[in-house]
């Protein structure tokens, strides 16, 4: 299963795979004299105990995250109750000085300006008092790459009923592991309050491999039943054929189900095999799916507030965007290489230089 692990707490890997080796270690290590390799092999053994301690390590952050869950949690309710209208929130806690400039320095007869022709709207449209804020889950939904792959239109109506989606991690003792939470109104499509979806973790070394630990790792997800009224799964679309009896000749239309593209099939995630072996498709359909649960839980949930107005999107653009910049001048540089090859390289023309990687 090695292919389709994730990593967890702090921060997503490439579910993809283990660190690639150099292809010449089996070689270099051979070469050492004996006395010598019977040395590193004492500090391999060093380096084993030293991940077994790491994993313990990321076991007590797991600890420790789920007790500061505990603190984050009435913040997360009042954001819940304020998102679906159950609370008004005070004149003072609805104070927010923006610190950007083109508005502090906004001319205040301009204002007024604005504030007349505000009272002219009001005047000639009925007063409009929108409870809570309308659509706030399905417009992060829809702002964010890697849900609006999974999302479709039938998916939209259900998804303005979501009222919360909260991180449950695994209590004191239990495996570990969190659970998304994704709370609903009563609605026309099903039944239930809330959908989960439960991710597994470990944080121990392979047996076979200690030297790929690198922390807490997704092995597994389970989903939840959705509990659909008459007619409205959206994880299935009914199709007609028509079918022809071999001997009489007569036609007749059938109906069947078929499987339908929905951001709902997140609650039905593919099964991580107990051996190991899983097609490709697979294996990245779930390598997929520990990375979105891994989103959710560390991007999503933290910051919705700032992914419904976009501020999260431009900090992780700017990032994608100054790490691609990198990769093109060591692009660059390497068909400088090429030239330099060629004799056209002029030393007193200044190289570029890479451009700094912003840290999260």
């Amino acid at each position: 299963m090695d292919a389709n692990k994730g990593k967890g707490e702090q921060g997503m890997q490439n579910p993809g795979g283990q660190m690639d080796r150099p292809v010449s270690f089996h070689f270099l290590e051979s070469m050492l004299p004996k006395v010598v390799k019977r040395r590193v092999h004492a500090l391999k053994r060093l380096q084993v105990q030293c991940a077994n301690i790491e994993a313990k390590f990321y076991e007590e952050v797991h600890e420790l995250e789920r007790k500061y869950a505990a603190l984050y949690q009435p913040l997360f309710e009042k954001r819940r109750d304020i998102v679906t209208g159950t609370v008004e929130p005070t004149d003072e806690e609805c104070e927010w000085h923006s610190d950007r400039e083109e508005e502090e320095e906004l001319a205040e007869e301009v204002k007024e300006k604005a504030a007349i022709e505000d009272a002219k709207k009001e005047e000639a449209t009925p007063e409009e008092d929108p409870k809570g804020i309308p659509e706030f889950w399905l417009t992060i939904f829809k702002s964010v790459d890697m849900l609006s792959d999974m999302l479709q239109e039938h998916d939209e109506p259900i998804l303005k009923h979501l009222k919360d989606i909260q991180v449950k991690f695994s209590e004191p003792g239990q495996p570990m592991s969190f659970t998304l939470e994704f709370h609903f109104e009563p609605n026309g499509y099903f039944n239930n309050a809330v959908l989960t979806k439960v991710y597994k973790m470990k944080s121990e070394p392979d047996a076979s491999d200690p030297f790929s630990f690198e922390g807490p790792e997704i092995i597994d997800c389970e989903g939840c039943q959705i509990d659909w009224h008459k007619g409205k799964d959206v994880t299935v679309k009914t199709i007609k054929k028509k079918q022809k009896h071999k001997g009489r000749g007569t036609v007749r239309t059938v109906t069947k189900q078929v499987p339908n593209d929905s951001f709902f099939n997140f609650f039905n995630p593919v099964k991580a095999s107990p051996d190991g072996e899983m097609d490709e498709d697979s294996e990245f359909t779930l390598a997929t799916d520990f990375e979105i649960g891994h989103f959710f839980r560390e991007r999503i949930v933290p910051r919705a507030v700032l992914y419904f107005t976009g501020e999260a999107l431009e900090d992780d653009e700017s990032f994608e965007e100054e790490e691609l910049e990198e990769g093109d001048e060591e692009e660059q540089d390497e068909d400088g290489d090429d030239d330099d090859d060629e004799g056209d390289f002029d030393p007193k023309k200044e190289q570029p230089q890479p451009a700094e990687c912003k840290q999260q």
